[in-house]
Protein backbone atom coordinates (compact mmCIF):
# COMPACT_ATOMS: atom_id res chain seq x y z
CA UNK A 1 0.00 0.00 0.00
CA UNK A 2 2.78 2.41 0.97
CA UNK A 3 4.78 1.80 -2.68
CA UNK A 4 0.88 1.83 -4.39
CA UNK A 5 0.53 5.86 -2.62
CA UNK A 6 4.32 6.85 -3.31
CA UNK A 7 3.49 5.83 -7.11
CA UNK A 8 0.84 7.57 -7.27
CA UNK A 9 2.43 11.11 -5.27
CA UNK A 10 5.30 10.28 -8.05
CA UNK A 11 2.81 10.85 -11.06
CA UNK A 12 0.93 13.48 -9.55
CA UNK A 13 4.14 15.98 -9.32
CA UNK A 14 4.30 17.61 -12.50
CA UNK A 15 0.62 18.52 -12.28
CA UNK A 16 1.70 20.45 -9.10
CA UNK A 17 2.07 24.18 -9.63
CA UNK A 18 5.59 24.95 -8.60
CA UNK A 19 6.31 28.66 -7.61
CA UNK A 20 8.85 29.76 -10.46
CA UNK A 21 12.29 30.88 -10.13
CA UNK A 22 12.64 34.59 -9.76
CA UNK A 23 13.14 36.74 -12.93
CA UNK A 24 17.11 37.31 -12.96
CA UNK A 25 18.42 40.93 -14.27
CA UNK A 26 21.49 42.43 -14.84
CA UNK A 27 21.57 46.00 -15.39
CA UNK A 28 23.90 48.61 -16.20
CA UNK A 29 25.04 50.40 -13.32
CA UNK A 30 23.36 54.03 -14.64
CA UNK A 31 19.90 52.47 -15.05
CA UNK A 32 19.65 50.88 -11.13
CA UNK A 33 17.51 53.66 -10.03
CA UNK A 34 14.69 53.23 -13.26
CA UNK A 35 15.41 49.60 -12.70
CA UNK A 36 14.15 49.67 -8.94
CA UNK A 37 11.00 51.50 -10.25
CA UNK A 38 9.86 49.05 -12.72
CA UNK A 39 10.30 46.32 -10.63
CA UNK A 40 8.30 48.06 -8.19
CA UNK A 41 5.47 49.00 -11.42
CA UNK A 42 5.64 45.37 -12.32
CA UNK A 43 5.21 43.92 -9.42
CA UNK A 44 2.32 45.81 -8.52
CA UNK A 45 0.88 44.49 -11.67
CA UNK A 46 2.01 41.06 -10.86
CA UNK A 47 1.28 39.56 -7.60
CA UNK A 48 3.55 37.66 -5.93
CA UNK A 49 6.54 37.81 -9.09
CA UNK A 50 9.92 37.74 -7.90
CA UNK A 51 12.50 40.03 -9.73
CA UNK A 52 16.43 39.52 -8.66
CA UNK A 53 18.55 42.51 -9.83
CA UNK A 54 22.64 42.48 -10.27
CA UNK A 55 24.19 46.03 -10.72
CA UNK A 56 27.70 46.40 -12.48
CA UNK A 57 29.48 47.73 -15.00
CA UNK A 58 27.92 46.34 -18.69
CA UNK A 59 31.50 45.32 -19.31
CA UNK A 60 31.78 43.14 -16.11
CA UNK A 61 28.36 42.00 -16.47
CA UNK A 62 29.20 40.55 -20.28
CA UNK A 63 32.23 38.99 -18.41
CA UNK A 64 29.97 37.40 -16.11
CA UNK A 65 26.89 36.20 -18.82
CA UNK A 66 30.29 35.17 -21.07
CA UNK A 67 31.37 32.92 -17.97
CA UNK A 68 27.79 31.63 -17.70
CA UNK A 69 26.30 33.23 -15.14
CA UNK A 70 22.62 32.33 -14.15
CA UNK A 71 20.87 34.99 -15.94
CA UNK A 72 17.57 35.44 -18.06
CA UNK A 73 17.86 38.95 -19.05
CA UNK A 74 20.80 41.75 -19.58
CA UNK A 75 20.21 45.59 -19.91
CA UNK A 76 23.57 47.14 -21.33
CA UNK A 77 24.49 50.51 -21.46
CA UNK A 78 25.61 50.24 -25.03
CA UNK A 79 25.06 48.38 -27.56
CA UNK A 80 28.29 46.68 -28.33
CA UNK A 81 27.88 43.75 -25.58
CA UNK A 82 24.59 42.80 -26.89
CA UNK A 83 24.82 42.90 -30.44
CA UNK A 84 28.41 40.10 -29.52
CA UNK A 85 26.27 38.09 -27.73
CA UNK A 86 23.89 37.78 -29.71
CA UNK A 87 26.85 36.82 -32.73
CA UNK A 88 27.82 34.11 -30.05
CA UNK A 89 24.43 32.98 -29.98
CA UNK A 90 23.92 33.35 -26.62
CA UNK A 91 20.70 35.33 -26.64
CA UNK A 92 16.79 34.26 -27.39
CA UNK A 93 16.74 35.29 -31.45
CA UNK A 94 15.33 38.58 -32.13
CA UNK A 95 15.63 39.76 -28.28
CA UNK A 96 18.57 42.81 -28.82
CA UNK A 97 16.07 45.86 -28.48
CA UNK A 98 16.80 49.39 -27.49
CA UNK A 99 15.10 50.38 -24.49
CA UNK A 100 16.70 53.71 -23.79
CA UNK A 101 18.99 56.59 -25.37
CA UNK A 102 21.49 57.40 -22.23
CA UNK A 103 21.64 61.12 -21.65
CA UNK A 104 25.62 62.11 -20.14
CA UNK A 105 26.04 64.69 -18.04
CA UNK A 106 28.30 66.90 -16.12
CA UNK A 107 27.74 66.62 -12.37
CA UNK A 108 28.87 69.00 -9.00
CA UNK A 109 27.35 69.11 -5.75
CA UNK A 110 28.61 72.21 -5.18
CA UNK A 111 25.69 74.97 -6.39
CA UNK A 112 25.51 78.02 -8.44
CA UNK A 113 28.56 76.57 -10.47
CA UNK A 114 28.71 77.78 -14.28
CA UNK A 115 29.55 74.00 -14.92
CA UNK A 116 30.58 73.70 -18.90
CA UNK A 117 33.41 73.92 -21.44
CA UNK A 118 34.78 77.16 -20.55
CA UNK A 119 35.36 76.12 -16.25
CA UNK A 120 36.56 72.52 -17.53
CA UNK A 121 39.30 73.85 -19.93
CA UNK A 122 40.43 76.26 -16.70
CA UNK A 123 41.01 73.47 -14.60
CA UNK A 124 38.96 74.71 -11.87
CA UNK A 125 37.32 71.42 -11.67
CA UNK A 126 39.53 68.92 -10.16
CA UNK A 127 39.93 66.26 -9.41
CA UNK A 128 37.43 65.41 -12.42
CA UNK A 129 35.22 62.30 -12.08
CA UNK A 130 34.25 59.84 -15.19
CA UNK A 131 33.78 55.80 -15.21
CA UNK A 132 36.20 53.82 -16.74
CA UNK A 133 36.14 53.51 -20.81
CA UNK A 134 37.32 50.00 -20.91
CA UNK A 135 34.10 48.52 -19.28
CA UNK A 136 31.37 51.65 -18.96
CA UNK A 137 29.75 53.38 -22.35
CA UNK A 138 28.71 56.38 -20.30
CA UNK A 139 32.59 56.78 -19.45
CA UNK A 140 33.48 56.66 -22.95
CA UNK A 141 31.28 59.34 -23.85
CA UNK A 142 33.15 61.15 -21.45
CA UNK A 143 36.10 60.64 -23.40
CA UNK A 144 34.86 62.05 -26.04
CA UNK A 145 33.36 65.00 -24.59
CA UNK A 146 36.90 65.75 -22.83
CA UNK A 147 38.84 64.86 -26.45
CA UNK A 148 36.51 67.98 -27.60
CA UNK A 149 38.33 70.53 -25.25
CA UNK A 150 41.57 71.56 -24.07
CA UNK A 151 41.81 70.06 -20.26
CA UNK A 152 44.85 71.50 -18.22
CA UNK A 153 47.39 68.57 -17.49
CA UNK A 154 46.88 70.12 -13.82
CA UNK A 155 43.29 68.54 -13.63
CA UNK A 156 43.09 65.05 -11.91
CA UNK A 157 41.15 62.58 -13.45
CA UNK A 158 39.30 59.89 -10.65
CA UNK A 159 38.05 56.58 -12.66
CA UNK A 160 34.89 54.75 -11.39
CA UNK A 161 34.29 51.16 -11.85
CA UNK A 162 30.97 52.48 -13.53
CA UNK A 163 28.86 55.69 -13.14
CA UNK A 164 27.44 54.56 -9.89
CA UNK A 165 30.52 54.81 -7.97
CA UNK A 166 31.52 58.24 -10.18
CA UNK A 167 28.69 59.28 -8.73
CA UNK A 168 29.86 58.21 -5.07
CA UNK A 169 33.05 59.97 -5.46
CA UNK A 170 31.65 63.41 -6.80
CA UNK A 171 28.57 62.97 -3.54
CA UNK A 172 31.80 62.26 -1.08
CA UNK A 173 33.71 65.34 -2.40
CA UNK A 174 36.27 62.75 -3.72
CA UNK A 175 36.02 64.78 -6.73
CA UNK A 176 35.00 68.30 -7.28
CA UNK A 177 32.58 67.38 -10.41
CA UNK A 178 32.41 64.31 -12.95
CA UNK A 179 30.41 62.95 -15.61
CA UNK A 180 27.40 60.35 -15.17
CA UNK A 181 24.28 59.55 -16.87
CA UNK A 182 21.43 62.57 -16.13
CA UNK A 183 19.16 59.72 -14.33
CA UNK A 184 21.31 60.18 -11.76
CA UNK A 185 21.50 63.85 -10.93
CA UNK A 186 18.48 65.06 -12.21
CA UNK A 187 17.24 65.62 -9.14
CA UNK A 188 20.18 65.49 -6.78
CA UNK A 189 20.23 69.54 -7.12
CA UNK A 190 24.21 71.06 -7.46
CA UNK A 191 25.35 71.93 -10.48
CA UNK A 192 25.11 70.50 -14.00
CA UNK A 193 25.66 71.00 -17.74
CA UNK A 194 24.68 68.66 -20.49
CA UNK A 195 27.48 68.88 -22.96
CA UNK A 196 26.07 68.88 -26.76
CA UNK A 197 24.86 65.30 -27.67
CA UNK A 198 27.07 65.37 -30.92
CA UNK A 199 29.81 65.62 -28.79
CA UNK A 200 29.99 62.17 -28.02
CA UNK A 201 28.65 59.15 -29.59
CA UNK A 202 25.25 57.80 -29.28
CA UNK A 203 24.38 55.93 -26.16
CA UNK A 204 22.15 53.21 -27.65
CA UNK A 205 21.19 50.95 -24.48
CA UNK A 206 20.28 47.27 -25.15
CA UNK A 207 18.71 44.89 -24.04
CA UNK A 208 18.51 41.17 -24.43
CA UNK A 209 17.39 37.97 -23.49
CA UNK A 210 18.78 34.91 -22.10
CA UNK A 211 16.31 32.79 -21.13
CA UNK A 212 13.04 32.42 -22.73
CA UNK A 213 10.94 30.84 -19.90
CA UNK A 214 7.60 32.42 -19.43
CA UNK A 215 8.38 35.27 -16.21
CA UNK A 216 11.44 36.16 -18.09
CA UNK A 217 9.67 36.78 -21.49
CA UNK A 218 6.55 38.53 -19.10
CA UNK A 219 9.62 40.90 -17.64
CA UNK A 220 10.81 42.07 -20.59
CA UNK A 221 7.92 42.55 -22.10
CA UNK A 222 6.59 44.88 -19.63
CA UNK A 223 10.16 46.15 -20.39
CA UNK A 224 9.09 47.76 -23.48
CA UNK A 225 5.04 48.82 -22.70
CA UNK A 226 3.82 52.08 -22.86
CA UNK A 227 4.04 52.29 -18.86
CA UNK A 228 7.48 51.57 -19.11
CA UNK A 229 8.20 53.73 -21.66
CA UNK A 230 7.08 56.60 -19.89
CA UNK A 231 8.62 55.84 -16.44
CA UNK A 232 12.04 55.29 -18.81
CA UNK A 233 11.35 58.28 -19.79
CA UNK A 234 10.64 60.74 -16.86
CA UNK A 235 14.05 59.31 -15.43
CA UNK A 236 15.64 61.37 -17.50
CA UNK A 237 16.19 58.98 -20.68
CA UNK A 238 15.20 60.05 -24.68
CA UNK A 239 13.52 57.06 -26.21
CA UNK A 240 13.59 55.52 -29.94
CA UNK A 241 10.87 55.82 -31.75
CA UNK A 242 9.22 52.33 -31.98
Amino acid sequence: MFRFACCVLLMALPLLAWPEAPVRVAVAANFAGPMRQLVADYQSRHTGAEVAVSVGSTGKLYAQIRQGAPLDLFLAADEARPRQLEQQQRIVAGSRRTYALGVLALWSREPGLALGAALLNGGELTPLALANARTAPYGAAAEAVLATLALPESVTLVRGENVGQTFQFIQSGAARAGFVALSQVREAGGSLWLPPAESYPPIRQQAVLLDDRPAARAFYDFLFSDAARQRIEAAGYRLETP
